[in-house]
This record gives C-alpha cells, structure tokens and sequence, in this order.
C-alpha cells in the first residue's frame, strides 16, 4: 500500500469520527487528540529567525512545475482522456512553457519523477541546458509504505535526475521521511502548504531538520483548470477564465511583495503548458517586474541562500 492509499483511509477514518461525534458519541476524545497533533506540529515546523534575502531583493517568487505527465493519472486508474492529458504535458506543455520561462529569463525548477527520465529525456535535457533546476518528485509518483522500497524508490530516482542534470540534486515535492531525505543529499523539500514562509521541518522525534519551501494550493493552476482533478465530480468543477487567475495571482503576489515575502507558485505542464495559460502567466511575470526587488531563483538557489546564511539551528523553538 502507498502513502496516497494510507491518506485515503485517514481520511475515511477522520469522516467516520466526525460522524460518531454527530451521532451522540462524546467528541472530547477526537479533539484532544487533534489538540495534540496540532501541539506536535508546530513543535516540528519552526519559523526561521530573522530571514533575510539578499541585497536589494524584497521578494522571492519560485516557480515550480510537477511534471509528472501521465504517472498520477495511471496510477489512479484514471480514464484515458486524463492519461491523454498527461501526454500532452510532456509532448507539448513542457516545451511550451519553458520556451515563454527562457523568454523573460526566469529560472523554474522542475520537481520530476525518476520515470520521467525514461519517459521524456529530451524535455529535461532540454530544461537543464537552459540552466533551470531538476528536483526529485518520487520514482513514479508514490512513497511506497515498506521502508526497503521507499529507499530504493527514492535513490533510483535521484540517480536518474543526476545523470540527466549532470549535477547533485539537492530538492524534493514529496512525502519521503526526512532522514532518508537527508541521507540522499536533499536539503529541501517543498511539500506542504502549513505556512507561508520558508521554515525548517523536523521529523517526528525532533531530528533531521529540512528546509522547507511552502506553497499553496491558491497558486496551483489545477485548482484552476483542471476538469475532473483527482477524479472530482462534475459538480465540483472550476474551468476559470486566465484573467480570473491572473488577477488571483497578482492580488496573492502584490500582498507578499508589500510585506517582503516569498510566493511559491505550482504549475502542471498538462495544466498551464496550453497556449492561453502560458501568455496570461508571461503577462504575470512581465508585471512583476516592473516592481523593484523581485527575485526569480530556482528553489535550490533559494535554499542554497537561506543554507549559506541561517543555520538550521537557528529556527524558533
């Protein structure tokens, strides 16, 4: 059984709590626990003090792409016209996107399953050549449960990444244990959207730090476009016109930039790699510029800089 069968059944479980509770059954017990799971979280996820970015920079702004083509879709026995949309990520979106990203200069990472390097090769030569970064996103797209396969998983996977990007890879998007993370040389991981900062995630027993890169599911174009998303009703829906998401976007990105923030935005090539979403996200960027202070960098860039000058130790307790 994966991760994403084991976050089902939590799930399930969670909604057959919630209708015990509603049944007449004490609710004192769910909610002491979820008290102590929220105690337990933010003793794991620790702001970082005083974080700063470099001279002149008053916001980061990371775009990333989960270019996992058809790998989701397959394994959620999804039909075929979504695996069909899959390909189109990697036949075209891909392309498509990173010509507009090279066209304004701005360098993305791509947070890619190991598959992906058998699957589209020349894609990711193609995004390495241009200068933009190669991140782990899991072998096929799962954490396996058994540990022996999850590291097997997790090392096949950064190997095929290196040997395409002919560098160390040092990122992730994925749910993999933060110790086996560390012991494959990853040093962030982008993975959650508990903040809205850059913090330091440290696993269970308080160990293994990680530098974690948040983003929100307000920045990710799936929310946006994407007709029938994880096998979502008809009812629930949402084909938004570009403008919409562009004045979402903007509005999100104008806040953090007024504060001295950081914005993660989560793109799909099958997603926004269609040509109307490309130029509304050219038009994006082209206005982000025209403020001052706005950084571009790769997520490996990002935490190379936060790395270099916050200790990881130096996170709030």
């Amino acid at each position: 059984m994966s991760r994403t069968a084991t976050a089902e059944a939590a799930a399930r479980a969670e909604a057959s709590a919630g209708a015990a509770a509603r049944t007449g059954r004490s609710a004192e017990r769910p909610l002491a626990e979820l008290g102590a799971a929220a105690a337990r979280q933010a003793a794991r996820r620790r702001p970082i003090r005083d974080l700063k970015l470099p001279e002149g920079r008053k916001i980061a702004v990371n775009f990333t792409l989960d270019f996992d083509a058809m790998l989701l879709r397959r394994l959620l026995e999804e039909p075929w016209g979504q695996k069909a949309k899959g390909e189109f990520g990697g036949r075209v979106g891909i392309w498509r996107i990173l010509d507009m990203f090279d066209a304004e200069d701005v360098k993305v990472t791509l947070f890619t399953p190991g598959r992906i390097c058998e699957l589209y090769p020349d894609a990711l030569h193609r995004a390495v050549a241009a200068g933009h970064e190669l991140a782990d996103h899991m072998w096929q797209h799962e954490v396996p449960e058994d540990p022996a396969t999850e590291a097997a998983h997790l090392s096949r996977a950064v190997a095929a990444l290196e040997a395409i990007a002919g560098s160390k890879i040092t990122g992730t998007r994925s749910s993999h244990s933060p110790a086996l993370l560390r012991e494959n040389g990853i040093v962030y991981n982008s993975f959650t959207s508990a903040t809205y900062r850059p913090f330091v995630e440290y696993d269970a027993q308080g160990a293994n730090p990680i530098l974690q890169l948040p983003f929100h599911y307000a920045l990710d174009d799936a929310m946006y476009f994407s007709f029938g998303w994880l096998d979502t009703p008809n009812a629930a829906q949402r084909i938004m016109d570009v403008d919409e998401v562009f004045e979402i976007w903007w509005a999100a990105f104008e806040q953090q930039y007024r504060t001295g923030g950081y914005v993660n935005f989560l793109l799909h090539p099958f997603v926004s790699g269609h040509a109307m979403r490309v130029d509304m996200l050219q038009r994006l960027i082209q206005r982000m510029k025209t403020l001052p202070g706005v950084w571009f960098p790769t997520c490996a860039t990002l935490a190379d800089h936060i790395l270099t000058t916050h200790s990881l130790d130096a996170a709030e307790a």
